[in-house]
């Protein structure tokens, strides 16, 4: 394997580079590094700019407005947008849902949803987790009630992320209760301004509200918004959850924690001296440098996969559970850093100050947060236990 990039690849990355330090909007890296939330019209803006280079749809086909990278152009890109600190793009429209309509659905589907996705007019929410369900997404029992040339859909779906945002949805919905649980789940999808969607907000421990409820009474949804066939919802839906568990690595930006992490704990006092220099905490940071490049390594080998075509296989279990469990692990030793300043909470982060109070350091308060929502990392997107699951079938050689 060589290891090394081409003069065209550091070209590439200085291309790269220079547009996040000279063209993308300012302000929006200034509000992620203080930690503040961003706003729908900041996602719009960021992703504006991103596709006014022709650089937003990373993994789409050219043919659909796609860059046509390579894999490593693509993690070049991935690791200079999180090394200049701007926030990825809205996944559930330009990673989620767009390769499902464009692999899946009808020419007019394709012409009617994935233009507005590309140029951010339109954002996207995920209805697949239900109440009662937990990670068992075939249990759901929100239904869609064939009617003439309409459905009728009923039922409830939660842990949306975005919901608020959202302009359209698609959701996963039980067109059939015969048979397998997996074959009567169709794959619908609904403009959010449709009566009888009531969307809920979840305010999170970290006080952000990210997290929605939502609810369907009586909607009635043309019958023309069914991606595929009825009943193969639950084949498309595997299609979309590889790449939503290959968009988990964030190698640079844990790369950039962990660097950050250091400078913290060199000028942070410890038991013996600064803390970097204390054996458990230097032993862990250690250690989750070495878990990161084991990461690198196995989202590499994913992206090769989508690069030459291929969805995803169960590889993306194994690397969603690396991403998620290094994640939380670094947010554990910004957390041990902080010490007793991370005990008070600030729960609005709208305003640069919000984390200046007297005699608690500036990271203190984010790291709390972070250390809060990324909790939910190891559940979201197909808990850990389920994704042990999948690898072991696919060890074990079961169906």
């Amino acid at each position: 394997m060589h290891l090394g990039f081409s003069q065209a690849d550091e070209a590439f990355r200085q291309e790269v580079r220079a547009f996040f330090k000279q063209e993308y909007p300012a302000d929006i890296l200034t509000k992620v590094q203080n930690g503040q939330q961003l706003t729908k019209q900041d996602y719009q803006r960021s992703e504006a700019a991103l596709n006014e280079r022709g650089w937003v749809a990373v993994n789409w086909p050219k043919e659909y407005g796609g860059t046509g990278w390579t894999a490593t152009q693509k993690y070049i890109f991935d690791d200079e947008l999180e090394r200049a600190g701007a926030p990825s793009v809205i996944p559930m429209g330009l990673l989620y849902v767009a390769p499902v309509i464009y692999t899946f659905g009808t020419e007019e589907q394709k012409k009617r949803w994935l233009p507005d996705i590309l140029a951010s007019r339109t954002f996207w929410g995920q209805g697949y987790s239900e109440p009662n369900s937990g990670s068992d997404l075939a249990s759901l029992q929100c239904k869609a009630e064939r009617d003439g040339d309409h459905y009728i859909v009923n039922g409830t779906k939660i842990w949306t992320s975005q919901g608020h945002y959202a302009d359209w949805l698609f959701c996963l919905v039980r067109t059939d209760n015969s048979g397998k649980k997996q074959e009567g789940i169709s794959f619908l999808c609904m403009d959010a301004k449709t009566p009888g969607i009531t969307v809920h907000p979840i305010i999170s421990i970290d006080g952000s509200h990210y997290l929605n409820r939502i609810e369907f009474v009586d909607v009635r949804v043309p019958a023309e918004n069914l991606i595929g066939e009825e009943g193969k919802g639950w084949t498309y839906s595997k299609y979309l959850l590889g790449h939503e568990r290959t968009s988990y690595a964030h190698i640079a930006g844990k790369r950039a924690d962990i660097a950050r992490l250091k400078e913290i704990a060199a000028v942070t006092p410890g038991d013996h001296g600064p803390l970097l220099h204390d054996t458990g905490f230097a032993r862990k940071l250690a250690e989750v440098e070495v878990d990161l490049t084991a990461l690198e390594f196995t989202a590499l080998r994913a992206l090769s996969a989508v690069a030459s075509g291929e969805a995803p296989g169960e590889e993306s279990s194994a690397l969603k559970i690396l991403a998620t469990e290094n994640a939380q692990a670094i947010t554990e030793l910004f957390l041990e850093a902080s010490g007793q300043a991370a005990l008070p909470f600030f729960e609005d982060r709208t305003d640069a100050n919000w984390n200046k109070n007297s005699g608690i350091p500036p990271f203190a308060a984010p790291s709390t947060a972070a250390y809060f929502f990324h909790r939910a990392q190891t559940i979201y997107g197909g808990a850990t236990e389920v994704q042990k699951n999948i690898i072991s079938k696919q060890v074990l050689g079961l169906s």
